[in-house]
């Protein structure tokens, strides 16, 4: 027995010449005489040989009791039934196994090793086996026979001595394409009947019939690959074969339907999720299932015997089913997985952009707030300023520039809470130009700025908050710019009948990396957050102006407030 093992052991890792071995028994099995108890045990042994090989199970593999009483069964039918058709059925299942590997071998030199096996098999089956059950084959017998017995070898003597590229770590259950193997075998049992269905039907000799139905077979593949894809543009039969995958036993559009409708039904992630899910009851395969994703979890209907795991994006799905789903099956509900995944996703994400839009209105409010105090303790900075340095001469002004700006001030207070009570107040108060003018130079020529109106402003009125808002932004900055550069000019200029207005100061240009994003993001600054001017040009366009750069040079750096 340590023996035997040991040559078995031998033969399977070596898998060319367990191959050749097994064809090589074959042949001597198939040259016996049908009566010849000789023959039968060439065949046991080929049977052993091919146990070792066969591409199904382990080979190293230790039969059970309910394994080994099959294979017992198998050969006790196999020995009672031998002879001619025995051998013929044997010979084209072996033909179909090799057919089936040659689709999964990129090297040609072990593709040539299939194809040369797969040649002699078919020839055993047409030039050997079939003339030996036809009736009255004629002299087409013994021809056909003596060409099976001395040129077969041929290819098997070729196949000895080729070289062979196998995996390094061989595997007992090789890779055999199933669909593709049973296509051969039926080809195989096509060509034989149909031989033998000319010959009782046009009464010809065996070889007639032989060709006639390869040809006649060969003319139906070719139709029906024309079929499969045909050339002028139009669908073939494969497109009908993808659908019918797609739609086997649940409309594709059907489960599409139903997914929008939840999706417009309901907007939170997991209650979606499960709904979704449960409509896989519907199906008759299903029996129930168990999913999770993203922290929670949820079960469907009851459990079964048979159940198939599928793990798409974060959802996982464990589906129960009344049978053993096949691997179309798998495909098909892994598709239907995947389009609930993807709505889920769909779902978590459209929550998390209503938490950052929600978080962004409360930013872009605070931050708007934070401005606008900013920009009053400012002016109160100025009239501190202001009466701070007014001597005791002048000392008799400061009571009437108190009794003027603290009103104002006391009114921007006032509309800033508003504005914290109603985020989208829209164009807010409105004031005469003349009057806001006349407040604005008060706030800000005791600091050395220059101001210019083009015409009479009695009679225009525009909105405070932001004329005010983007002004004090403006001056602001050009105030801090001074700090930097002593001696720099500062002008404000109201035009157009005070619908526009601008800031200009003789510094330095702004740099040209924070141009590209100074009114549409925040920008980094070195004294402040950076979105003061962000915010302005956003009040702006809301209330119907542009705030842009219009001007950016060495001494000339100009800022304006135009009506769109």
């Amino acid at each position: 027995m340590t023996l035997l093992a040991r040559a078995g052991r031998f033969l399977v890792e070596r898998q060319q010449g367990l191959l050749v071995a097994l064809l090589v028994v074959l042949h001597l099995s198939l040259l016996a005489s049908p009566g010849d108890r000789l023959g039968i045990v060439w065949w046991l042994v080929d049977v052993g040989l091919f146990m070792l090989w066969q591409p199904f199970v382990h080979a190293e593999r230790r039969l059970g009791f309910s394994s080994f009483s099959a294979v017992a069964l198998i050969v006790g039918a196999g020995i009672w039934g031998y002879g001619s058709w025995l051998l013929m059925l044997w010979t084209a299942f072996v033909a179909a196994l090799v057919g089936g590997r040659v689709l999964f071998v990129s090297h040609r030199g072990t593709r040539v090793f299939y194809l040369l096996a797969f040649a002699y098999l078919l020839t055993a089956v047409l030039f050997y086996l079939v003339p030996r059950v036809v009736p009255g084959p004629g002299d087409a017998e013994q021809m056909l026979s003596l060409l099976f017995m001395w040129g077969a070898p041929i290819p098997l003597a070729l196949m000895a001595i080729m070289p062979v590229r196998l995996p390094a770590e061989r595997k007992a259950a090789g890779p055999v394409d199933f669909v593709y193997s049973l296509f051969v075998f039926l080809l195989v049992a096509v060509l034989v009947l149909g031989s033998l269905a000319f010959m009782v039907i046009q009464r010809t000799g065996y070889i007639e019939a032989l060709f006639a139905t390869i040809a006649v077979m060969g003319g139906m593949l070719l139709l029906l690959g024309w079929a499969w894809n045909p050339r002028p543009g139009f669908g073939g039969v494969g497109i009908f074969f993808s659908r019918y995958l797609l739609t086997v036993g649940l409309p594709f559009e059907q489960w599409l339907h139903r997914l929008t409708e939840l999706a417009d039904e309901i907007r939170e992630p997991a209650p979606f999720l499960d709904r979704a899910l449960q409509q896989m009851l519907d199906l008759p395969w299903v029996e129930g299932g168990e999913w999770s994703a993203g922290g929670e979890e949820g079960r469907f209907g009851v459990e079964s015997h048979f159940s198939q795991e599928f793990t798409v994006l974060s959802v996982r799905l464990v589906l129960h089913t009344r049978y053993r789903l096949s691997p179309a099956l798998v495909w098909h509900f892994r598709l239907l997985t995947q389009l609930v995944a993807e709505y889920y996703l769909a779902k978590l994400r459209e929550r998390e952009l209503e938490q950052v839009s929600y978080l962004r209105a409360v930013y872009e409010t605070g931050a708007r707030l934070t401005h606008d105090v900013k920009n009053l303790l400012q002016s109160l900075n100025n009239l501190c300023y202001v009466a701070q340095s007014l001597d005791e001469a002048r000392s008799a002004e400061i009571q009437p520039l108190m009794q003027r700006q603290l009103p104002l001030i006391v009114q921007r207070l006032e509309q800033t809470l508003d504005k914290l009570r109603r985020p989208r107040g829209g164009v807010g108060p409105l004031a005469s130009a003349e009057v806001w003018w006349a407040a604005l130079r008060e706030r800000y020529e005791t600091l050395g700025v220059r101001f210019a109106a083009d015409r009479c402003l009695s009679e225009t009125l525009l909105p405070t908050t932001l004329f005010d808002s983007v002004v004090d932004n403006l001056l602001q900055n050009a105030v801090e710019k001074r700090r930097h550069e002593p001696g720099i000019e500062i002008e404000v200029v109201l035009s157009e009948g005070g619908r526009a207005i601008s800031v200009l100061d003789t510094g330095s240009p702004v740099p040209e990396h924070v141009c590209s994003n100074l009114f549409g993001a925040p920008v980094t600054s070195s004294n402040g957050l950076g979105i003061g001017l962000y915010h302005a040009a956003l009040q702006a366009e809301e209330l119907g102006y542009t705030l842009r750069l219009v001007e950016n040079q060495p001494g000339r750096v100009r800022f304006a407030l135009n009506p769109r």
